[in-house]
Order: C-alpha cells, then structure tokens, then sequence
C-alpha cells in the first residue's frame, strides 16, 4: 500500500480528532456546543477515508478490505455515512460528538497496525463476494452506530435519574428519540448482514465453515436482540446495553476474521 494511500487515513484521523477535541473542550467549559464544527470535521474525514476508498478500489480492482487497516478504514467509512444520513433526520446533533471518539479510536488503531499490503494484483470481479464484504461491512458500521446511540441512551437515563442534571441532558436527544434510533439502527445493521450472508454462500466457492459459523453466530445475537424487543421481553434499556456489549463482541472477534484474497474460499 503506498504512503499516499494511509495519508489520506491519518488527515482522515486528525479531523476525527479534532472534532472529538472541540465537542470534550465545549462540554468541560460547560459552553454552548456548535454542533456544525464538529459536524464539519466528521464530514472532512469522510472525504479523506472516501478519497482512501476510491483510490485503493481502482487500485486492485475490487472492494477495498483485504486487510484489516482497510476493514477497519471500510467500517469507519460506513459508520459516518449511516451518522450524516440519520443525524438530522433523529436530531441526533450530539451525536456527533459521540461518533467522533469511536472513529478516531478505530482509525488509530488501523495506523497502528504494521503494513500490510493485502491484494496487490486485479483478478476478475466476483459479484457475489463484492456484496458479501461490502453489505456485511456497512452492517457493521450501522452496528456500530447503534452501539454509540446505546451509549447515549443510558447516559440520558443515567441523567433522568438524578436531581441535578448535568448541562449534557440538556444537549442531548429525548431519550424516547434515541431508543427509536437504537432499534432501528438495529434492524438496519440486520437486514444489512442479512444481505450479506446470503451473498457468501452464493459465491460460488469452496465455504470457509469457520467464518461462515462466525457470521451466524453475529446474526443470532443481533436477531436475538431484536426478536426479544418486538417481543417486549426486554426493556429499552437492555436493548441498549445489549447492542453495546454485541458490538463490543464483534470487535473482540474481529481479528479471527478472514478477509478477502486472491482466491477467496466465502
């Protein structure tokens, strides 16, 4: 992977950063919060880890998560292009400020990593694989949201709790909104990876039954939180701290995940 292509990544990283910075310094100064900077440092590292996208896909000809710093760069990239869709659409404003740590977190982590060049040649496109990797990544990116709009729901009840709320309850969504996001976030990250397990067996190649388990596995656990909520048999509140501890699962995973090859095998 040449140097230009992580440039992009780490200016990607510094605007995640600075975002995180100025949403932590509004909140400590008890300030008033201007949603539109921290919105605008998301958008700029969008542009940056889209540039990444766009030139390493050209590059080797298919979807660009054949290691785990362009897996890790690809989730990022989904998870801030489900927040700029949704935020406005759930007033989720602070969201922002929420998103902004995880991304910068991620992305650190993917610097960290030593350099893989993962796929360096083109081979022909399989669809099948191309939707497999690209659903089932996007998916974990509206898992990941659903995990920071978790967070925020329990902070906000947390906050309901007390006599003296902090100046954050005041910034934040009602929690009735940020429970509907979290259950469609949800179901969005589901039907999502639902499309993409089903591409992986329709790649035409010999089955990685170690992955494919891996992956069934991500989805009982997500379809079991979302047939308990349909079912009311659990709470709100354990929906979110459920999609917290489901995603914190899939990361601790992550690793035994095998990526795209040349010769591909799910």
């Amino acid at each position: 992977m040449s140097w230009s292509g992580r440039f992009w990544v780490e200016l990607a990283l510094i605007c995640y950063l600075l975002g995180f910075g100025y949403s932590v310094y509004s909140l400590a100064t008890n300030r008033f919060l201007t949603p539109r900077i921290t919105f605008l440092a998301i958008c700029a590292g969008f542009l940056f880890t889209t540039i990444f996208l766009v030139d390493r896909g050209h590059a080797i000809g298919r979807c660009p998560i054949t290691n785990r710093f362009e897996v890790l760069v690809f989730m990022i990239w989904s998870m801030v292009l489900i927040y700029l869709v949704i935020g406005s659409t759930y007033r989720l404003s602070l969201m922002g400020a929420f998103t902004a740590p995880v991304a910068s977190a991620l992305l650190f982590l993917a610097v960290s990593l030593p350099p893989d060049d993962g796929a360096a040649i083109k081979i022909k496109v399989n669809p099948w694989l191309e939707a497999h990797t690209s659903f089932s990544m996007v998916a974990c990116g509206a898992f990941a949201l659903a995990c920071i709009a978790g967070v925020m729901y329990l902070i906000q009840e947390q906050q309901l709790k007390t006599r003296n709320p902090s100046s954050i309850f005041f910034r934040l969504p009602p929690i009735t909104a940020l429970s509907v996001a979290n259950s469609r976030l949800l179901w969005l990250g589901f039907a999502l990876f639902t499309v993409g397990l089903t591409a992986g067996f329709l790649i035409g190649q010999r089955i990685d039954w170690m992955q494919a388990i891996w992956s069934i596995a991500v989805w009982c656990v997500y379809g079991g939180i979302l047939f308990a909520r349909v079912r009311h048999a659990v709470a709100a509140k354990w929906v979110a701290t459920l999609s917290i501890v489901a995603f914190s699962l899939l990361l601790s995973t992550f690793w035994g995940i095998r990526f795209i090859s040349d010769r591909p095998s799910f």
